[in-house]
C-alpha cells in the first residue's frame, strides 16, 4: 500500500468539495421543503404582482418534482436509470482491478467482488482507492487470501475525481491502462466516465449496495449520484484530460 501522504488536489479539489457540501444541503428535505414552501407563499404576502401566480406555480412544480425524487418510487426509477448507463462486463482481462472506497458498510461486498475477480485471473493487481478505505480494503483482501504482492492502493483521495487522478498518477507510469472498476451501481456511471477521461480503458463490474443501508440511505445515494453525474458533467470531468491538469499534483515525500 503506497501512502501518498503529500498527495494533494488544490483548487480543482477545493471546488469539488465545496459543490458537494452544497449538494448535501440541497438533498436534505428538512431544509429544501421549507424554502420551496416560502417560494409558494411569499408572492401572496407581498404587494400584488403580475408574476406571483407564475412564481407560486413554479414552487408547486418544484415541490412535486422534489417529492418524487425523494420517494421510494423515485429512488427506484432513478436507480434503474443509473444502472442503464452502465455497459455490461464482457469478461475481458485487464491490468488492474480498482476498488473505490465508499465507507465501511460498502467494503465487504467490494472486497468479495475484487477477490473473486482476482481468483478468476481477470487482472494480476487489486488497487484500492479512497481516504479512510484503501488501507482497510487492503487488509481485508489480505485476510481473504489475496497475496500482498497483488495488493496496492492510495489512501488520500476524498472524491471520485481524486480517486481517478491519484490512480492515474500511480498506475499509468507503470503502463497500466486497462482497468476493471469496482463500485456500487449508482456510483458506477460517474466513476466510469471520470476514469475514462484520464485515458483508462475501463470495464465496469458493480458490487451490490449493502442491505444495511436502508431505504433512506438508498434514497440519498441515488439522489446524490444524479446530482454528482450532472455536476461532474458541468465541470468538464468527462472530457479527455491528463493528470497534469491545473490544480493537481503529487509531491514526493
Amino acid at each position: 500500500m503506497v501512502n501518498l501522504s503529500a498527495g494533494h488536489i488544490t483548487s480543482a479539489g477545493d471546488l469539488t468539495r465545496s459543490l458537494w457540501r452544497l449538494l448535501n444541503v440541497l438533498l436534505q428535505p428538512g431544509i429544501v421543503l421549507p424554502m420551496l414552501a416560502a417560494m409558494i407563499a411569499a408572492p401572496w404576502i407581498v404587494r400584488p404582482r403580475r408574476w406571483k401566480r407564475r412564481m407560486s406555480l413554479a414552487g408547486v412544480l418544484l415541490v412535486l418534482i422534489y417529492g418524487l425524487g425523494i420517494s421510494p418510487l423515485g429512488t427506484h426509477l432513478g436507480g434503474e436509470a443509473l444502472a442503464l448507463l452502465i455497459p455490461q462486463d464482457g469478461d475481458q482481462p485487464a491490468d488492474a482491478i480498482v476498488v473505490l472506497g465508499r465507507g465501511p458498510d460498502f467494503r465487504p461486498s467490494r472486497v468479495q467482488v475484487a477477490a473473486d475477480l482476482w481468483r478468476r485471473q481477470r487482472a494480476p493487481l487489486i488497487f484500492a482507492s479512497g481516504r479512510g478505505d484503501a488501507t482497510e480494503i487492503g487488509q481485508m483482501l489480505a485476510a481473504a487470501g489475496v497475496p500482498a504482492a497483488a495488493i496496492d492502493g492510495e489512501p488520500c483521495s476524498a472524491t471520485t475525481n481524486e480517486n481517478a487522478l491519484f490512480t492515474a498518477a500511480m498506475l499509468q507510469p507503470q503502463g497500466i491502462r486497462r482497468l476493471i472498476l469496482v463500485t456500487d451501481p449508482p456510483h458506477m456511471a460517474r466513476s466510469l466516465l471520470t476514469f475514462r477521461s484520464l485515458g483508462f480503458e475501463v470495464t465496469p463490474h458493480p458490487s451490490p449496495v449493502p442491505s444495511s443501508l436502508g431505504n433512506r440511505g438508498r434514497q440519498f445515494l441515488v439522489l446524490r449520484e444524479w446530482a454528482g453525474l450532472i455536476g461532474y458533467g458541468m465541470m468538464g470531468r468527462y472530457f479527455a484530460r491528463k493528470t497534469g491538469e491545473p490544480g493537481f499534483g503529487v509531491r514526493a515525500g
